[in-house]
């Protein structure tokens, strides 16, 4: 029978007067090599690129998400294969987000989770039926759950925490997230302390569902299920929620259990980001991992994994992939600009993947000129290596004793334009 015990959390190297920390992370698809990065594939696919190559670019595991699976093809056909990963051919774990996002993206219209500060933003701090402009409200939250508009015909759909967990074991991946509302920065302290507690209620839901399914479904392997923090900026909602879900309790077939792991979600100011995940660090169990939903500029991910964040995902390699720009060690570049026109140089002088081996600056630059399909595949492999070496060699540097000398030293390189080499 699939047991809790089944996934589980090795320490490793923790780093001097910090959080942050290397580790091991054990699911029935393999280890993962904490910190890590996890590309996105939210429809069961890391868009343009091959599952066979996200592995070879050093992936340890990939990001789907419930609700866009829900929809298409539907949870039924991907258990009907065995689960996310035998259905997208990827054989190293997999990771679920909950639905929790859409509650906002598809409430208020704001995409970007993380500094909602923007022009968008002026005047609406403190309103809680804040919706960005332009977009429309399609998603309805009450106490026992969210209706959703689906975005692509228009049908209504029940989310409950008793569904996202049917729908999320369905898909079969090994780390799943709780059912969670996740709030914008322009709710007001009172519906935070409100949604709070709705997420409160809906965790220990998800936990008990997940408990009778895994007893249900015991032919299947053990998927971990994660506790999601909210709270905002406010440190108070986010260590109490911290403390309340490190106490909850499940029954898994005679053996009570609590959440394998934490996912700290919610929107927040970029400047904030390494302080609340560090009041959560301090809050949350040692031994249980910690992903953080949604980062992956350089800053972030220094800041997040020196407060003691586990892993996390992003689509923005991929994403600003497609829209023409490229990582490299002196800063993203917009590779459609003519100065590149007959530049026959690499996107990354000695980057190691496929892209940089084999084509010029000219060539995808003009792919993109042309609105080739294959520039979005090129740029994204080049950017997905840069995101997954780049903490490969945090990770390292943390082993090695040298990780403030390598963050001074790579972001001072990154952010300083005037050491561009292009």
């Amino acid at each position: 029978m699939a047991e809790p015990s089944d996934f589980s959390f090795t320490l490793g190297t923790r780093m001097d007067g910090a959080h942050g920390r290397t580790g091991t992370i054990h699911t029935p698809h393999g280890d993962i090599q904490t910190p890590a990065y996890i590309p996105v594939g939210t429809k069961a696919t890391v868009k343009a690129v091959l599952p066979e190559v996200v592995k070879d670019l050093g992936a340890q595991a990939v990001l789907s998400n419930a609700y866009h699976l829900y929809l298409q093809p539907g949870p039924e056909l991907l258990d009907l294969h065995g689960g996310l990963g035998k259905f997208m051919n990827w054989e190293g774990p997999t990771f679920t987000d909950s639905g929790g996002f859409q509650v906002m993206s598809l409430g208020s219209g704001f995409k970007k989770v993380i500094d909602m500060t923007g022009p968008e933003a002026q005047g609406k701090v403190g309103s809680d039926d804040a919706v960005a402009p332009g977009k429309e409200r399609l998603a309805n939250v009450d106490d026992d759950g969210v209706w959703f508009t689906s975005h692509i015909n228009g049908d209504r759909h029940r989310f409950t925490p008793e569904v996202s967990m049917n729908i999320q074991h369905q898909l079969g991946a090994d780390v799943m997230m709780a059912f969670d509302e996740l709030t914008t920065l322009h709710n007001s302290r009172g519906y935070q302390e409100e949604s709070l507690e709705r997420t409160r209620v809906w965790a220990q839901r998800s936990l008990d569902e997940h408990a009778r399914l895994t007893e249900q479904r015991s032919h299947r392997p053990y998927q971990a299920l994660y506790g999601v923090i909210q709270g905002a900026q406010y440190e108070d909602l986010r260590r109490k929620a911290c403390r309340d879900l490190r106490e909850m309790r499940a029954d898994f077939n005679g053996t009570e259990a609590g959440f394998d792991g934490y996912g700290l979600g919610g929107a927040f100011e970029k400047e904030n980001l390494g302080t609340i995940v560090g009041w959560c660090a301090e809050e949350l169990p040692e031994d249980k991992p910690r992903h953080l939903l949604g980062i992956s500029e350089p800053d972030d991910l220094f800041a997040a994994i020196e407060a003691g964040a586990d892993t996390f995902d992003a689509v923005s390699p991929t994403r600003v992939g497609r829209t023409g720009a490229f990582y490299t060690e002196y800063g993203r570049i917009n590779l459609p600009r003519a100065e590149f026109a007959a530049d026959l140089s690499p996107l990354q002088e000695g980057c190691d993947c496929y892209t940089c081996a084999n084509y010029s600056k000219a060539y995808v630059r003009h792919l993109i000129k042309a609105d080739e399909i294959l520039a979005g595949t090129l740029m994204s492999i080049h950017n997905l290596r840069f995101t997954i070496r780049l903490v490969d060699t945090i990770r390292q540097s943390i082993i090695d004793g040298d990780f403030c000398e390598f963050k001074e030293q790579m972001l001072g390189r990154y952010y300083d334009k005037q050491k561009r080499p292009v």
